[in-house]
């Protein structure tokens, strides 16, 4: 399912050539609107216009002359629209012989005005900049002067700036001389600088309103509803220069020019960048995006910017498509002019794939296996022998232990081995994910018992549960809000405390996690009583789920299981999308959302489409994600070459190939074990009220991917960067590397042991009367899962031989340059 407003992006068929915008493709930006009161005025642009889908392209801001047809309803200053009577007219604008028209309707014109605190004055101090957390938004505020951040809280403010120091801030018989205005225009000393021009419009809207009487906000104000961006899609070269237009739609109908007003960031600064008026510089191809911010409300400008490849279209034609997953990629690509890269090798493709499902490499077995199945379906087949593996179970059990925080350090043996088991239980019978989340949500009973139940012993306050439930489920990270509302997202204090309101009846008896006495038996249940208290507000929030009606404070019920329903329901946008990116990450290295967890409208998709599509195949599907696996695995998205070509090198995340990535840690120690049938050991666990001792967790042969906890010590895995599962976030496993992992790889106490073991691969090769070349084939198709090409084996060869009689030695530093080189340890 393609979300309809991003339909227009996959439409785009060619790249919008220097010849291809003319002179006279031009249009007037909005096309119509209206104007209210007389202070309505509209910010205006001239863009050139593609060909293709009439998408707007760059700024025209030269030789643009503006005309009204009806000066008495509206004139033109500097490509503003200012209403001057009501009716309706018509604005022109020429540029040479070229000519666009826009329509403008004027009403309310002969009506009072009143410039509003909540909706007006709060936007002037926004876009000064004074109620951010660096000027008097800060906690402790500055200067003695305090506003709640981003002006959120509008009744706290307007007594801030009323009534206290002694009410010298608002001066209501001379305007000029209340502090509001006089330390930001200068004419007071100000640590903040000059933030307001005499002569500004900002500064008649705080005078006016002082003048006026300074009346507070009151229930009875209109109330912002969203806000909505002009060009909302943009079809731009390196180089152009664009802008983007913000309009609030109020609850009363009216539709305000907010530009000036708004704070504008760019999603991803490589691409475009954007200046506090909401000019656009294109530095870069790709999908780029500026963020705006108003009134607690966000919205985004899309901007597309085609890579200056010429590409012709057959190559998109003759692609090879397997699903939809191939048809939205090659979409994209066409519109970036971006070549695929085309099909992987059947031996690259088998190790990948093992690895990316799996979590290890093929064995000598399995590649016989699959090279003796027809060319035309051995892919086919190797996924489904994958998908059904139990080595699919010890791997997803493990990843999904990462995102619930399995942790030795932070619960008791009895609970890690429960919660690990009870996870394990759901992978091995392929629960759908949904299914898997709700059992979490509403889980009550014995920690020995029901495993689940651990969720609420590393979570032991409403608010932990809140923030780790939805950073978990949702890829939603709330905290901001805990204090205030979120600046630059949607969530407000009030749905957070909300939400927290769901858990408040959550209640343990026995051990705690951090307790060091006791059984480790924890029995969880819900209480049919109580709420948490919003400290902003001195009372309780009623408890709702995110965006959701309220539930009634008497319901004794379980307020965890409207939970459940409201986060699992298929219509939820956040709850497919979030496992969906998850998942997609394992298989690509990256997310379509990147960080994986954060799925904030500020951090918009690298394909849109895409990832509603799959999100909603995940709904289709019913969250079995062994589906969603599936179609990945086939797609030819997946399967493309790692190899760049010239006109793909540059890109990093449209998917024209296939990105080489370093395997993560507990996989590369396991593959390391499996090239050279060792083994690691794992017999130290450290937990509260307990030194480490050793358990029998791990017995002899245990793979580090089949560990139940993080606190197992292991310097190579920590080296490499395992998730230490301490906070719910994927950024805790680190894949950057560093000389100390050189280092422990060149004389570390992992590798070089393992190499020497009496009884590994080669010593065994060797009793065996192997010769040299058949040894390091042997090494190579069981770590890399190919054969060494004939240069390759000439010079292994070659240094076996400087090595004399020792033949032991020489085939260790041949599988010590296998194991430390590149190709090894990423999974490309």
């Amino acid at each position: 399912m393609i979300i309809p407003n991003r339909l227009h992006l996959l439409l785009l068929a060619a790249v919008i050539s220097q010849s291809a915008v003319a002179a006279n493709d031009i249009a007037v930006l909005p096309k119509s609107f209206s104007l209210s009161g007389r202070e309505g005025r509209q910010q205006l642009m001239v863009v050139h216009v593609s060909n293709v889908e009439n998408v707007p392209a760059a700024i025209i801001d030269d030789n643009v002359r503006w005309t009204s047809s009806d000066p008495a309803v509206v004139t033109i200053d500097d490509s503003v629209a200012i209403a001057t009577g009501n009716g309706t007219t018509t604005i022109t604008a020429r540029v040479g012989n070229a000519v666009s028209t826009t329509e403008v309707t004027v009403n309310g014109v002969d009506e009072p005005h009143q410039w509003s605190f909540r909706n007006d004055v709060q936007s002037v101090l926004s876009r000064l900049g004074c109620n951010t957390g660096a000027c008097h938004g800060a906690l402790a505020g500055k200067g003695g002067f305090r506003l709640s951040l981003r002006g959120y809280d509008s009744q706290s403010d307007f007594l801030s700036i009323t009534r206290e120091a002694k009410g010298r801030r608002v001066e209501l018989s001379d305007p000029g001389r209340s502090l509001l205005v006089a330390k930001p225009s200068g004419a007071l000393p100000h640590k903040g600088g000059l933030r307001l021009d005499t002569e500004s419009r900002d500064y008649r809207v705080l005078s006016t309103w002082i003048a006026a009487g300074a009346r507070g906000p009151s229930d009875d104000d209109v109330r912002l509803e969203r806000i909505t961006v002009t060009p909302a899609a943009s079809m731009l070269r390196p180089g152009d220069r664009t802008r983007v237009l913000v309009n609030a739609h109020y609850n009363d109908g009216r539709v305000v020019d907010v530009t000036h007003w708004a704070v504008f960031s760019a999603t991803d600064e490589a691409i475009v960048m954007v200046d506090e008026d909401g000019i656009v510089d294109v530095v870069g191809s790709g999908e780029g995006a500026v963020l705006v911010w108003f009134g607690s409300k966000v919205a985004l400008a899309r901007m597309t910017v085609p890579y200056p490849h010429e590409i012709a279209s057959e190559v998109y034609v003759a692609a090879p498509r397997r699903n939809f997953i191939d048809e939205l990629t090659l979409a994209q690509l066409k519109t970036l002019n971006l070549r695929p890269s085309p099909r992987c090798d059947d031996e690259t493709f088998l190790r990948r794939a093992t690895l990316d499902t799996i979590g290890r490499l093929p064995s000598l077995n399995e590649r016989q296996i699959y090279l003796a199945d027809s060319a035309i379906d051995r892919r086919d087949r190797l996924i489904e022998r994958l998908l059904s593996s139990d080595d699919y179970v010890d791997y997803w059990t493990y990843r999904w232990c990462d995102i619930l925080l399995v942790n030795g350090t932070r619960l008791r043996p009895v609970a890690v081995k429960t919660y690990y088991q009870w996870i394990r239980n759901q992978v091995q019978q392929n629960k759908p994910w949904d299914q898997i989340v709700r059992e979490i949500l509403t889980a009550s009973g014995l920690s020995n018992e029901n495993g689940a139940t651990n969720f609420y012993a590393l979570h032991q306050t409403p608010e932990e549960m809140t923030e780790n439930a939805c950073q978990a489920f949702l890829g939603l990270s709330i905290g901001c809000a805990k204090c205030h509302n979120h600046p630059l997202e949607k969530w407000s204090n009030d749905q957070y405390y909300g939400m927290a309101n769901l858990f408040a009846r959550v209640r343990a008896k026995g051990w705690g996690g951090d307790s060091r006495n006791g059984d480790g038996i924890r029995t969880l249940y819900v209480a049919t009583s109580g709420d948490l208290i919003q400290p902003n507000r001195g009372k309780p929030q009623p408890p709702a789920p995110l965006d959701a009606p309220p539930l009634d404070f008497d319901d004794p019920s379980d307020r965890r299981a409207v939970l459940a329903d409201w986060l699992t329901d298929p219509s939820n946008p956040y709850f497919a999308r979030s496992i969906t990116n998850r998942v997609w990450a394992n298989f690509f290295g990256r997310g379509l959302v990147e960080q994986v967890d954060d799925l904030r409208l500020s951090n918009p998709a690298s394909n849109e489409p895409l990832l509603a599509a799959t999100a909603q195949h995940v709904v289709d599907a019913e969250f079995d994600l062994k589906k969603l696996m599936r179609v990945i695995l086939q797609s030819e998205s997946y399967q493309r070459s790692s190899v760049p070509l010239a006109e793909n090198e540059l890109e990093q995340k449209y998917l024209s190939r296939y990105y080489p990535r370093r395997l993560m840690a507990e996989v590369m120690l396991d593959a390391i074990d499996q090239t050279l049938e060792t083994s690691s050991k794992f017999d130290q666990v450290a937990f509260p009220g307990a030194d480490k001792q050793k358990t029998d967790f791990y017995p002899a042969g245990t793979k580090a991917i089949e560990l139940y906890d993080s606190a197992v010590a292991s310097y190579f895995l920590d080296t490499f960067g395992r998730n230490p599962r301490e906070i719910t976030c994927e950024c805790e496993r680190s894949s950057e590397q560093s000389m100390v992992q050189v280092l422990h790889l060149s004389n570390g106490e992992t590798l070089n042991p393992k190499l020497q073991q009496a009884n590994n691969r080669i010593a065994k090769l060797i009793a065996e009367g192997k010769t040299p070349s058949e040894m390091i084939e042997t090494l190579f198709l069981a770590a890399l899962s190919r054969p060494p090409s004939l240069e390759e084996s000439e010079r292994l060869l070659k240094v076996v031989g400087e090595y004399g009689d020792d033949l032991s030695t020489a085939m260790q530093d041949v599988a010590w340059s296998m194991l430390t080189s590149t190709e090894f340890t990423f999974n490309h």
